[in-house]
């Protein structure tokens, strides 16, 4: 891992100028982006003072313990190495966010794959997950669409993801997720296979990333098939829009209200044109348009297996979890570690 702190600190110190100019906020959009860029150079700075802090704490306690030859402090010395270690890959993590969108908020759906009731409830399980992995890393989390399945889980679910590089770190996850346990539903208790795909895509933050104007989308209003009490099936509350020219379509019917509704299907149709526009740009600089697949249920990237064995694989860098329960609680550090890390080694 390369950091130049003085670097760094150069550019901090050059867009806080062009942040004092008076004649700043008269273009917002360039405005929001200079405010962005210098949050998240300031962010990699804390995160390698924070490094070197808690280096110099482990130096202190090591001369002391060697000085008083106090065995005593070999475990608290133990457990602040492990902790200054976290640091450090946390530190390198950041640094392998380079992407013209990796700081943007991400959109998050989940569908589960065939299989009724077991992949809707396998579904329901990642949602938890990737809200439990938030809440651990200070996203906020903001439902924008759930089917329910009819007896239980999950048939699909779309929510945002609000904070600091969160797409950069959640398009890891992007891909056919595949769990392997002794079914509770099913009374011979044997063994199945499910599958659920989750996609990822950055929100649009400004304007100029995405214009949308009325008259490129129908709209159409119906009757929430959701929870939510009577209001939602009493009204015609739910929102789906149809993009003309890309076929896109979005649906939204968590809210109470049709406003609110049409709000989020906004943001999440503008979202997808973003991630198809940005597909489109990597096609082209790669020379590989149409080469990519359709998400396939046979092409999981990750496996969570719960029986006969315990053990979480990603597939495309054979990083494994022997603790699945500390997996779905959202401890995913190691597996996008592992795959931001290959993507940068291999150019991605």
């Amino acid at each position: 891992m390369h950091f130049d702190l003085s670097a760094v600190t150069d550019k901090i110190a050059t867009l806080e100028n062009q942040a004092a100019d008076p004649a700043f906020w008269e273009d917002r959009d360039a405005a929001q982006v200079v405010l962005r860029e210098t949050t998240a150079l300031k962010a990699k700075v804390e995160g390698f003072e924070k490094v070197q802090s808690q280096f110099d704490d482990v130096e202190v306690y090591w001369e002391l313990a060697l000085e008083e030859e106090d065995e005593s402090l070999e475990a608290e010395i133990a457990a602040q190495v492990e902790d200054c270690a976290k640091a450090v890959d946390n530190l390198e993590l950041s640094t392998l966010l380079s992407g013209k969108y990796d700081s943007h908020n991400a959109i998050l759906s989940i569908h589960a794959g065939s299989g009724g009731v077991e992949a809707q409830d396998w579904a329901n399980m990642l949602y938890r997950m990737y809200t439990r992995y938030c809440e651990k890393h200070g996203f906020k989390v903001e439902l924008i669409d759930m089917l329910p399945g009819e007896e239980a889980g999950t048939k699909s679910v779309t929510f945002g993801v609000e904070g600091l590089n969160a797409y950069g770190y959640l398009k890891a996850e992007k891909g056919v997720h595949r769990l392997v346990r002794i079914s509770p539903f099913d009374s011979a208790k044997r063994r199945h296979t499910s599958f659920a795909s989750l996609d990822v895509i950055p929100q649009v933050e400004y304007d100029d990333e995405i214009e949308l104007k009325e008259d490129e989308y129908r709209k159409d209003t119906y009757r929430s098939s959701g929870a939510g009490g009577q209001h939602v099936n009493k009204t015609d509350s739910a929102i789906r829009l149809t993009h003309y020219e890309t076929g896109i379509v979005v649906t939204c019917q968590d809210e109470r209200s049709q406003h609110a509704n049409l709000d989020k299907a906004l943001k999440l149709l503008k979202a997808k044109l973003l991630d198809r526009k940005r597909q489109q740009q990597e096609d082209e600089m790669a020379g590989i348009r149409g080469a990519q697949q359709e998400i396939g249920w046979g092409s999981q990237i990750r496996s969570y297996v719960f029986a006969p064995y315990k053990m979480v694989k990603d597939h495309r860098t054979n990083t494994e979890v022997g603790n699945v329960d500390a997996v779905m609680d959202g401890e995913l550090e190691s597996f996008i570690f592992a795959y931001l890390k290959s993507a940068v080694q291999n150019n991605e």
